[in-house]
């Protein structure tokens, strides 16, 4: 099997495994940094070597419009043509097109909703490039994620809104759980590819379980959690995890999709969940905002804490902007010296502030791993 469980807390439902992948093992739990056209913003792949990503997470809708499949298969695949080496997760696109129109997205995507149609065959849609019309299908979007050479390949499912009704919840299943079959008929044999179902159902219990089960008989090589993350209470997600995450196949990965900030990724270690991507590191190191490490997870609840680097109070604090980093930009440029540079817009202050995030989450997951095999957490 490529999923190998080495150590099962003894505290709680959190374990360590191994993920093997044709690009390489993965230590699990992990995080995905997010490269959602083919890059992880403001950083090289060098980088990400030097933070000891072990995979990253690509966004399939945006690299089938920009640069599109005829330059991915030319270039013989995405990691050639992003120059990763490491695994890479596709996902299927469908998070992207169903979010057109959502309220956070403006008025533009508003504007696209109105050409967004779902059916059982698929999901229609027109791009927010050039606002020509596309057609994601269970098929389309495997075979495309098998041009990219992904080594971990999301099915296409129908996300529904947290506080959608239980009609809207149900019909929304009963479209993913169709377009799972179809995607599990039309997966190559020859690929050495992984392909993960995906759990829907909304916050609804009847309806989660109902997934689960019905994905469970399938045999994909992993289960992801989705759905979640999209306008509910962090006590509603571990609701939904408390009683979904138990009765998925325990000898496979389980994947919470979208999540999230460093408290939400313990509490979902701890309820049996391995694998973990979300854009806050990236997106919030580009607003100025950074992730400090304070204390052990087990030591404190609050084990972390943020600072605004734009704040007024740094504009005289002269030491590093992370004295314990492994990084020696962190170690030697100072928090003055990164304020400096996001006040003159300079590009060189997203790259320091996304190096000080990632390698914090990215050593979160280090330390999780430490205390589940030390039986701590």
């Amino acid at each position: 099997m490529s999923f190998k469980i080495i150590n099962k807390s003894q505290k709680s439902l959190a374990r360590i495994g191994t993920l093997k992948t044709k690009h390489g093992v993965i230590k699990t739990p992990f995080f995905m940094p997010i490269a959602t056209r083919g890059s992880v913003k403001s950083l090289t792949s060098e980088d990400l070597k030097k933070l000891g990503a072990q995979i990253v997470l690509a966004n399939s809708y945006h690299l089938y419009l920009k640069p599109s499949l005829s330059v991915i298969k030319k270039s013989k695949g995405l990691h050639q043509f992003i120059n990763w080496p490491g695994p890479i997760l596709t996902d299927s696109g469908g998070y992207q097109v169903f979010s057109l129109g959502s309220k956070e997205q403006g008025t533009r995507n508003r504007e696209q909703k109105k050409f967004v149609k779902i059916t059982e065959k698929g999901v229609e849609f027109r791009s927010v490039y050039d606002g020509s019309k596309h057609l994601f299908t269970p098929k389309s979007v495997i075979k495309m994620q098998e041009t990219f050479g992904s080594d971990i390949m999301m099915v296409l499912d129908v996300c529904s809104p947290a506080k959608c009704s239980y009609s809207q919840a149900e019909k929304d299943l009963e479209i993913t759980l169709k377009w799972a079959k179809e995607a599990l008929k039309h997966k190559s044999k020859k690929e050495n590819n992984q392909l993960f179902g995906i759990v829907q159902g909304a916050l609804y219990k009847d309806l989660r379980l109902k997934s689960v089960k019905a994905l469970s008989t399938l045999g994909f090589n992993g289960y992801a959690v989705g759905g979640l993350a999209v306008g509910e209470s962090p006590s509603e997600m571990y609701k939904v995890l408390d009683y979904t995450v138990p009765e998925l196949p325990q000898a496979k990965p389980h994947y919470l999709m979208g999540v999230g900030y460093p408290e939400q990724i313990v509490e979902s270690v701890k309820r049996g969940i391995d694998m973990f991507d979300c854009v806050i590191p990236t997106r919030e190191a580009r607003h100025g905002r950074l992730y400090i490490h304070s204390s052990s997870i087990i030591v404190h609840r609050s084990f972390y804490k943020t600072i605004n680097i734009k704040s007024e109070k740094f504009s005289q604090d002269i030491s590093p902007i992370n004295k314990n980093s492994n990084l020696p930009e962190l170690r030697h440029y100072s928090k003055a010296y990164l304020r400096h540079l996001f006040s003159v817009n300079e590009p060189l202050a997203l790259r320091l502030a996304t190096l000080n995030n990632l390698e914090f989450y990215l050593g979160l997951m280090s330390e999780i791993r430490e205390l589940i095999q030390s039986n701590k957490l």
